[in-house]
């Protein structure tokens, strides 16, 4: 998976619940957040410019509730990762915007859609506020 995917979904949750729920993410690749998914959170006011990738060996827990994965090899690497834990996994197929080619507008269009792709489902799945923790 590339990480562009779990950036956002990261950055978007952190957007949404702040600091109630501990929201950590990886993607098969390390490295830069694209460009193109700067701007793009840019424009509803997240600001991921600081974010970097990290792989399923840099998390600094290995203790989650859920883990939800945005690719088959994410699916694949959060199942093994979990094979003797207790933790649900759900799997969300995401599309990659870095496959898009074309202007920078036509590239900016496919992160949006990405974006608010995964808005949509977090909200979906998690409302806007989690429950308050007893």
């Amino acid at each position: 998976m590339n990480s562009v995917r779990s950036v956002m979904a990261e950055a978007i949750m952190k957007h949404l619940f702040g600091h109630t729920v501990y929201i950590d993410s990886v993607g098969m690749r390390t490295g830069d957040v694209n460009t193109f998914a700067v701007v793009v959170m840019d424009e509803i006011g997240i600001d991921i410019t600081r974010h970097r990738s990290k792989s399923f060996e840099d998390l600094d827990d290995d203790s989650f509730d859920l883990i939800i994965s945005l690719s088959p090899e994410s699916q694949h690497g959060a199942v093994e990762m979990t094979r003797n834990m207790a933790c649900e996994v759900e799997f969300w197929n995401t599309f990659d915007p870095t496959y898009v080619e074309g202007s920078r507008e036509v590239c900016l269009a496919a992160f949006r859609e990405v974006r608010d792709s995964l808005m949509a489902r977090i909200k979906d799945r998690f409302g806007r506020r989690p429950p308050p923790v007893v």
